[in-house]
């Protein structure tokens, strides 16, 4: 360093006592300047979390919203038969059903989340595929603590996702989520964190944007999610904003053939549902009304969620082991919402801002009615599909995702709701994620049991 030693007064003879007074001291300063610059004292400059560094840039955005994807989550009352149903069946967490080791191996799905100094491996400014109503951060979600906690197995260590490792694995190969907005929800989950090794190109979508296609041109790898929130043949009338106009008309003896037909091409899939069932509905068998859920106005059987599930699972199942298909199936189960003091359309709400530990809450009645029939369907199906040679795997994620609470967009899955009004009424978001956000988990679950299973 080059030290400019000229004075900024004239330099005169009768000042030299005041020269040799000065000039000590300003040595002195120096030295100190160097030797606390050099030594840990100094604390280390903060850094901005990866997602607040600079401003988000613009991202395209298709024209979806999901108002209408998303049924009226027990806002339709439960028949008196499911609500039998629901005195006969086991009060037991999901924590408690699933502890027992699979084959001696470690259970993924029972654990507890724990901190991730690291943070999320993308943000909303790196990946352009997140839609805008679970880009938290964008949207302006202030705090920022959920980003920064891991997926802990109880017994044993989850790697971290792979992206370049799962890319060559997938060289030539196909991918398909078959579901609803969750199924869409984890799509774009799986395209950023491999878009840091390489940007899916957009390659197909519906006219509704609910069922879309991108491809991974380095590896000639397509991913796929299809729309199917039933599994089965459904007619499904509702308005632009999602309120149903008319009883949805469900065949549960016919599936639906926006998946039975790209069935045989893909090499993975992910198959779920659920939610949808909740919905008021006229079932159908051999083209004939066999009863329906929350009809009053109809002359009709009320046969309640549970069979329509059970029979729509049960078919599709039945299906997929009869295929004798040589890839690799997963069966999601259902995912719990955490709305407080209502539901989406009634005010419900989620204010929690950390994971919650095992046993702090329960599942609602609606999804332990869905997980029951699950279970249940998954067990005997596994035998069939043992029997012919399949790999068929139970993906059961209800319980991480149930001690997620503090991972939904709540009031962010629109843009600064509150810039011009902090006290506004908005509509709360607490059934699908924030992205990055929890159900990034869900492709670390994904990739240990496809290659360490």
């Amino acid at each position: 360093m080059k030290f400019n030693w000229k004075l900024p007064f004239p330099f005169k003879r009768n000042h030299v006592l005041i020269l040799k007074l000065v000039l000590p001291i300003l040595l002195l300063g120096i030295a100190f300047r160097f030797l606390f610059a050099s030594s840990g004292d100094i604390p280390a400059v903060l850094e901005t979390p990866l997602t607040e560094r600079t401003a988000p840039p613009t991202i395209l955005e298709s024209p979806l919203t999901e108002q209408n994807d998303v049924p009226e989550i027990l806002e339709t009352p439960l028949s008196k038969k499911t609500e039998d149903l629901q005195a006969t069946m086991p009060l037991e967490s999901p924590e408690v059903e699933d502890q027992t080791p699979r084959d001696g191996k470690c259970n993924l799905f029972v654990g507890e989340w724990i901190p991730n100094p690291s943070g999320p491996v993308y943000n909303n400014e790196s990946c352009p595929h997140i839609e805008a109503h679970q880009n938290c951060m964008k949207n302006g979600r202030p705090d920022t603590e959920y980003l920064y906690w891991r997926w802990k197995p109880r017994d044993c260590e989850l790697s971290k996702f792979d992206p370049q490792r799962f890319l060559e694995a997938m060289r030539d190969k196909k991918w398909a989520l078959i579901g609803d907005s969750i199924s869409r929800n984890h799509v774009q989950s799986l395209l950023c964190m491999l878009s840091t090794v390489e940007v899916a190109v957009h390659i197909y979508h519906d006219e509704g944007y609910k069922s879309r296609k991108w491809r991974f041109p380095s590896y000639n790898f397509t991913v796929s999610v299809i729309w199917s929130p039933f599994l089965a043949e459904a007619a499904i009338f509702e308005d632009y904003n999602g309120v149903s106009t008319s009883e949805v008309e469900l065949h549960l003896d016919k599936l639906d053939k926006k998946w039975i037909d790209e069935f045989h091409e893909q090499d993975y899939m992910i198959i779920s549902s659920g939610k949808w069932f909740v919905k008021s509905a006229l079932y159908y068998e051999n083209n004939k009304v066999l009863g329906c859920h929350s009809c009053p106005k109809r002359n009709c059987t009320e046969l309640g969620i549970d069979f329509a599930y059970r029979r729509s699972l049960r078919s599709a199942l039945n299906f997929i082991v009869a295929s004798k298909h040589k890839g690799m199936i997963f069966m999601r189960t259902s995912t719990p919402d955490h709305f407080e003091n209502g539901e989406w359309s009634s005010g419900g709400t989620c204010e929690q801002r950390a994971p919650i530990k095992e046993g702090e809450i329960g599942l609602k009645e609606l999804t332990k009615i869905l997980r029951h029939v699950e279970l249940e369907e998954f067990k005997k199906a596994e035998v069939k599909a043992s029997q012919n040679g399949m790999n068929l795997k139970l993906l059961d994620l209800t319980q991480l995702s149930l001690l997620r609470p503090d991972g939904h967009p709540g009031s962010y899955r629109e843009f600064q709701p509150f810039a011009h009004d902090k006290n506004a009424k908005v509509q709360k978001d607490c059934l699908h994620w924030c992205l990055p956000g929890p159900i990034d988990a869900w492709n670390d679950v994904i990739m240990e049991m496809m290659f360490n299973e």
